[in-house]
């Protein structure tokens, strides 16, 4: 392409709220609008389209979007040409209402079509008028559109969309719509292809993960998926998210156990202790089942890491209620949890409910739920100094990295350690360098680490939701996958503008989004 083609060519922006499903759809944003024509917007410059990929579960999610809309309104002014889509589980729900709230908006796409975005724009743009299209149903699954990946070396791979489930405090289903699922040969294959492009990592990602097979009447399906992803070469970590305590079943527990690749780490969304909270909300489970999933997970893998959503204020919560909340944390002992203060959805059963919580009182037992889960993390944090772990060396995870001369990775059971960039004993080859050898000549690695490698670190420090490892590193194995990261960055290359990580679990206790 020629230098003026280039200049000509329009840029694009996507931001990105909410959970890995709207994550892995803007992937999906950002290879249409890439094979559509467009090129990622430089940093600190105004991009020509900007999209804005919503969530709908948070109470602050509206006031977000139009605020952000607000900002950009007199940008729009200024520049002649530039659009702006609006996309994901808030445009679902609002459709019109986003136009007329804000008229300069160009495009309205819901979750069922986000593959019409560029045609779309392009309508906008010839016809000079908003173009609203929000489809019922899915009609094309997401995993068949073009998809320009955050990570050169980790992936999302989709299993199934929307969600059969009727939690009376989430929106989710009646915005995603009813599950589908993909056959397990299109999410084997979209696997293979993606290890063959580098990738070592994949995260299997669903609504409901371990529901997959509803539709082709296999009730063990995500449990044969999993070892079938056992038998792809090449594949080195397979996590997945979000299970439900209701369907999640002992042949899953065991395909975790005996698949090596399968690691050791589980989401687990509680969100209340409370038996009787727990059947306002309609979760078809209550405490002691719960309890007894986490009982035989850690039976069959004793050091997974068990992670948690939680919910504080749902309508009608007594402070005994709470106290049960709080017993189920001290009993399973999760190595984090995502904490949420109930917020009224309109459109969902519990928005109606009566005895709604005072907000003083909401934010109260947030604070205390806080103190427990940080005190209970920390513990099992501080069991693991001293322990020797290998990392998946992390892109953008240490914030803290460039101040402290540290690097960033995740271990086995998905806890983030930030450890030392220290290759004094390591060799070339990447080993140790042994005593004697040492004496004659320290030798270490001359090529940096990237991120997509491997290392082996000990374990030196540990905080409530990180851990630290000091020393130098103990030995390091270069991979595929940082081959892929070094190839991607050593090209021109796009991004998307991300509210959240896009590898592995964010850091615990954000007050943020979450579709479980």
């Amino acid at each position: 392409m020629s230098t003026t083609a280039e200049s000509a060519a329009r840029t694009y922006e996507v931001k990105t709220y909410g959970c890995q499903m709207n994550v892995h759809d803007s992937e999906r944003l950002t290879g249409l609008l890439e094979e559509a024509g467009y090129v990622a917007v430089p940093d600190g410059e105004p991009a020509d389209v900007v999209v804005f990929n919503t969530c709908a579960v948070r109470e602050n999610a509206d006031n977000k979007l139009y605020g952000n809309l607000g900002h950009l309104a007199p940008v729009k002014a200024r520049r002649p040409g530039m659009q702006i889509a609006v996309g994901g589980c808030l445009a679902q729900k609002d459709r019109d209402t986003i136009t007329r709230k804000a008229p300069w908006v160009d495009v309205v796409f819901g979750t069922h079509n986000i593959g019409s975005l560029p045609v779309l724009l392009e309508r906008a743009r010839v016809q000079e008028e908003a173009q609203v299209e929000i489809l019922e149903s899915l009609e094309v699954f997401p995993s068949t559109l073009p998809t320009r990946r955050e990570s050169a070396y980790a992936a999302w791979v989709s299993v199934s969309v929307g969600c059969n489930n009727t939690c009376t405090f989430c929106i989710v289903p009646s915005l995603r719509g009813k599950e589908k699922d993909r056959r397990p040969g299109e999410i084997l294959a979209e696997i293979e292809a993606l290890v063959a492009e580098g990738v070592t990592e994949i995260t299997l990602l669903g609504q409901n993960v371990n529901s997959y097979g509803v539709e082709f009447g296999d009730r063990q399906a995500f449990s044969k998926l999993l070892r079938a992803c056992g038998e792809i070469e090449g594949l080195e970590r397979v996590r997945f998210t979000s299970p439900h305590p209701a369907e999640f079943t002992d042949d899953v527990i065991e395909a975790m156990a005996e698949t090596p690749n399968v690691m050791p780490q589980l989401h687990m969304p509680l969100q209340s202790g409370s038996d009787r909270v727990l059947r306002a909300m309609r979760r078809s489970y209550r405490q002691q089942k719960f309890l007894g999933i986490i009982e035989r997970v850690r039976a069959a893998m004793p050091d997974a890491a068990i992670t948690t959503d939680i919910i504080v204020g749902f309508p009608g919560e007594t402070e005994e209620d709470f106290q049960a909340t709080l017993d189920v944390v001290r009993a399973a002992r999760f190595s984090g949890a995502f904490t949420f203060q109930y917020s009224k959805r309109p459109g969902t059963p519990a928005a109606d409910l009566p005895d709604q919580i005072e907000p003083a009182v909401v934010a109260d037992r947030y604070q205390r739920l806080v103190a427990v889960v940080n005190e209970i993390a920390w513990e099992e944090n501080k069991a693991l100094v001293g322990r020797t772990v290998e990392l998946m060396v992390a892109e953008g995870e240490g914030r803290k990295d460039a101040e402290t001369h540290r690097l960033s990775g995740r271990g086995p059971d998905n806890r983030l350690v930030h450890f030392t960039n220290d290759l004094s004993k390591v060799d070339e080859r990447g080993a140790s360098v042994s005593p004697v050898v040492e004496e004659r000549a320290p030798a270490s690695v001359s090529k940096p680490l990237r991120p997509g490698d491997m290392v082996t670190v000990e374990i030196t420090y540990a905080a409530p939701h990180h851990l630290v490892a000091d020393g130098p590193v103990l030995s390091v194995r270069r991979t595929r996958a940082g081959d892929a990261w070094e190839a991607r960055t050593a090209a021109p290359t796009s991004s998307v503008g991300l509210g959240m990580p896009s590898v592995g679990v964010p850091a615990p206790l954000p007050d943020a989004s979450a579709c479980r």
